[in-house]
């Protein structure tokens, strides 16, 4: 009946129009069964093969034509040896609750034999009895793929003893397992969907040109190791991230589309430092070394100390000051009350690099208050830090020109000069705001290299008063 008359409207149908064929789904079946990535064969109750679809078709090289109709497996897609036990198995199906797999060596036209995974159920008919049993089945190693794949995404994000991050295309984590999760200082849950410019302060514009690139290119050569700042509850952690990187691209379409990029890191913050310090310390100890022997070629020991002073400030500060102690050594039973004058020695340039520069022998006392770290270090015996703090520029550059310093200079490191039980000065090593601020490793250095600076002002010292005897 046509669609008019169904609707019941009087429009009839011209004399030479055909009518529309009834449809009763049986090409939307044929299309459905063909579309399966899963082969598929159907048995009636008495064992007849009654549908069979191209994947099927594509493993066992037997097409619908041929298998459709015949009763069982018997000689053409199981061995007759076998085929009786193996069908047994498979029509037990109708009689048992959910669903059955088994594993079957099956035939192929061309007389190979393939391992599948069937899982077989019952096909119930109107009357809600069994009147056969569907079986889907794939080849054995590839549903052995697909588990090992899932089992894999599982681990990866549950046990997992790296991150593991699955971004989306808009730079957003959409899964996190937990180790990442305690990494970015937060819960698993509460990551999803937040930009990375909420869980870093700082590398996160390299982190988002990396992820943009795979997305773009694909996956890069070798790891890439980025430093970032973390926020936390307890303030921001600065951690560098060993990351890789995986475009990932969906596997249903027919060309290529990025779903976003798996990132997996882990952190190397430790092992990093310990790789920089050790680094460091081969330098400065390189430096220390060149220095003795240039100092070692120097005939006058105040220009030794000045050697010692160039060598020193390469990689380690923007400019450095020598101050003596006026009137001669302090000794350690000096009166403490006393004030102390100094007199400056030599100073690096600050302005353009270059060698340091000795005064010409005027001795008037350089005008430091009494609360100036240099001052503080002779009357200690030992090494100050002073910092101009993150204030503004102006405050910084007021902080510096107070301490008779280069208006540039952010951060300060005085370490005493003593030899032969004796404050002789002060060595006051000056960092501008390009740099951090001193740390304890940093005064280690600094009081080794003042201990060869001290050595030879003290030795020009005894050369000069021998020859005023």
């Amino acid at each position: 009946m046509s669609a008019s008359r169904r609707s019941g409207t009087t429009d009839e149908l011209g004399p030479d129009e055909p009518e529309p064929p009834e449809r009763d789904g049986a090409d939307l079946l044929a299309a459905l069964l063909d579309g399966m990535d899963a082969a598929l064969c159907a048995f009636d109750a008495d064992g007849v093969v009654t549908h069979w679809n191209r994947e099927a078709e594509r493993i066992l090289g037997w097409s619908a034509a041929e298998a459709v109709g015949r009763q069982g497996l018997a000689g053409w897609a199981v061995r007759s040896a076998d085929a009786e036990e193996v069908e047994a198995r498979l029509m037990s199906a109708m009689r048992a609750p959910g669903r059955q797999v088994h594993e079957f060596a099956l035939l192929t036209k061309d007389g190979g034999r393939v391992l599948v995974r069937i899982q077989s159920a019952a096909v119930r008919g109107p009357d809600g009895k069994p009147a056969g049993v569907y079986c889907a089945f794939s080849e054995v190693h590839a549903q052995i793929d697909l588990e090992r794949s899932i089992a894999l995404s599982e681990s990866l994000f549950e046990d997992a003893s790296w991150g593991v991050v699955l971004v989306d295309a808009d730079l957003r984590p959409a899964v996190v397992n937990a180790h990442a999760a305690r990494l970015l200082g937060t819960g698993r849950t509460a990551v999803l969907g937040r930009p990375l410019g909420e869980l870093l302060s700082q590398g996160v514009e390299e982190l988002e040109s990396a992820l943009t690139h795979v997305l773009a290119e694909g996956a890069p050569p070798a790891p890439a190791e980025v430093w970032v700042a973390v926020r936390t509850p307890e303030g921001e952690r600065r951690r560098c991230w060993r990351s890789g990187f995986l475009r990932l691209a969906s596997p249903l379409a027919e060309e290529p589309v990025p779903l976003g990029v798996g990132w997996m890191f882990q952190d190397i913050t430790e092992s990093k430092q310990a790789e920089q310090e050790a680094s460091l310390l081969r330098f400065r100890t390189n430096q220390m070394h060149r220095a003795a022997r240039a100092a070692a070629e120097c005939e006058d020991p105040a220009e030794a100390a000045t050697v010692h002073l160039d060598f020193a400030l390469a990689g380690f500060a923007d400019h450095a000051v020598i101050d003596r102690v006026a009137g001669g050594a302090r000794s350690a039973d000096a009166d403490a009350a006393g004030p102390v004058r100094l007199v400056r020695v030599a100073a690096t340039p600050s302005g353009a690099p270059g060698p340091s520069l000795q005064d010409g022998g005027a001795g008037l006392p350089v005008r430091y208050g009494e609360g100036h770290p240099a001052v503080q270090c002779v009357q200690r015996a030992g090494s100050v830090r002073s910092s101009a703090g993150a204030g503004p520029a102006e405050e910084a550059r007021e902080w510096a020109l107070a301490r008779q310093w280069p208006a540039d200079t952010r951060h300060a490191l005085c370490t005493v000069l003593r030899s032969r039980g004796r404050t002789l000065g002060v060595v006051t090593f000056l960092r501008g705001g390009g740099r951090n601020g001193f740390e304890r490793s940093d005064t280690t250095y600094a009081e080794d290299v003042a201990a060869r600076i001290a050595l030879a002002l003290d030795l020009a010292g005894v050369v000069t008063a021998g020859e005023d005897g």
